[in-house]
């Protein structure tokens, strides 16, 4: 691994300070949600597997108008592949996200009675559907203690040494050892959006990060020295 995100630290975070610092993003948000919009589970599904590559944003608005006429698995296979592509050919590989949908879809109706899974191998035997996303379906859908990680916690665990890692998988184990079991429901969703808005990828903002006296980080930012412009001389 290479780059800010891989490097080593020179200690790992212990358990009171990973109890610190979940405590500092609890009190800061203390039931946080996530930001794509949703139905309910398969809609949420379908939502996190049109997300890989692109911004909730960018989902939540091709998706505002497609979960109005395919909110449920039977209809989004009436609608159909061609159908699915005109709402979400603003997102970047719609064409095999559209393959991807419409064959989960019609899985769900075959294998599951229409009704999204609430176990890992069922998610993950699904079209389109990888770790990640069965994490993200079994934490927000169905209240498990999952951490799904993606560029933003990976990132976050490896740059503040709060469980670093060579791969996401290595992160999500070293995640489950270090986070208390109080925090572990909410977890995923404080780190996603501590790396989405303060421990951003290219120059991180630790002069506002409540975390920065823990983190391991050493290069941290610091804020921008204030000038001030001379004014006109007096006479």
């Amino acid at each position: 691994m290479t780059g800010l995100e891989g490097r080593a630290v020179a200690k790992p975070f212990s358990k009171k300070e990973a109890e610190t610092f979940f405590s500092r993003l609890r009190a800061q948000c203390p039931e946080p949600k996530t930001e794509l919009f949703y139905r309910n589970p398969y809609t949420l599904l379908v939502a996190v597997v049109l997300s890989a590559q692109a911004t909730d944003k960018g989902v939540n608005k091709a998706t505002e108008g497609l979960f109005k006429i395919a909110d449920t698995p039977a209809r989004m296979v009436a609608l159909g592949e061609k159908g699915l592509i005109e709402h979400i050919k603003t997102i970047g590989l719609y064409r095999n996200k559209a393959k991807n949908v419409i064959a989960l879809s019609a899985a769900l109706l075959a294998q599951h009675g229409g009704a999204v899974p609430q176990d890992r191998e069922a998610l993950e035997a699904l079209p389109g559907v990888g770790r990640k996303t069965a994490n993200v379906i079994l934490n927000v859908a169905f209240g498990q203690p999952t951490i799904a990680v993606d560029t933003h916690i990976f990132r976050v665990a490896n740059r503040t040494g709060l469980a670093p890692g060579k791969t996401p998988r290595d992160v999500e184990d070293g995640l489950e050892k270090i986070v208390p079991p109080a925090y572990l429901l909410h977890a995923h969703h404080w780190l996603i959006l501590h790396g989405r808005y303060v421990c951003v990828a290219r120059v991180p903002k630790c002069p506002e990060c409540i975390e920065r006296d823990l983190c391991r980080y050493k290069e941290k930012t610091r804020a921008p020295v204030a000038t001030t412009k001379p004014g006109p001389k007096k006479t």
